[in-house]
């Protein structure tokens, strides 16, 4: 038995629109936070990751299976690495995109509810302080004091990530893109 017969088509196609939307904010909103990090000397990406892993989370609340965050994360690096985009991570890449995913999967575990704002928030800023964390020592090798303050400064992005899933979660139930109820058109079911 295959371990993708677990998911619906419907799954599958979530996770590949929410890899793809990770990725293509990336070239968007990367050289705006660095106007904001470089004069202040901090890794960009500690202040960008929020928005980068609200998609994760997206996923990760909508789809509601365990290793959906994992596979997200695991598209994404394939297409960094095969089409060389955002190369300066090379094969760290791989570990950088999936492990993130797979924090944001067991934080969504041990919550009950996965819906909430706080659920959210959680899961985008731990999803974020991996990245971080493993950014911070695997590729560039930065001291202690430095990681704490990447980490803090990820955390409030977790935040801000966190709620921007939220917020955009509510629309897409709001508009009936997502949930469990049928769509009626026309009046007709």
């Amino acid at each position: 038995m295959s371990y993708f017969t677990k998911y619906s088509s419907q799954d599958l196609l979530y996770i590949a629109i929410f890899s793809a939307l990770g990725l293509a904010v990336k070239p968007i909103v990367a050289p705006l936070i660095h106007l904001i990090s470089t004069p202040l000397m901090f890794p960009g990406g500690s202040l960008a990751g929020g928005l980068y892993m609200m998609w994760i989370t997206l996923a990760v609340v909508i789809v509601q299976k365990p290793g959906v965050g994992f596979l997200v994360g695991l598209v994404q690096a394939v297409v960094i690495l095969s089409l060389g985009l955002f190369a300066s991570h090379g094969a760290i890449s791989l570990i950088s995109y999936t492990m993130p995913g797979l924090v944001a999967d067991i934080t969504a575990l041990l919550l009950k509810r996965k819906d909430t704002i706080y659920a959210h928030i959680l899961i985008c800023a731990f999803a974020n302080i991996t990245g971080i964390i493993i950014i911070s020592t695997l590729f560039l090798r930065l001291p202690f004091i430095p990681i704490v303050i990447s980490i803090f400064i990820g955390s409030f992005s977790g935040i801000i990530g966190g709620l921007l899933s939220y917020s955009l979660f509510i629309k897409l139930k709001k508009y009936r893109i997502i949930g469990n109820e049928p769509r009626i058109a026309n009046g007709r079911e």
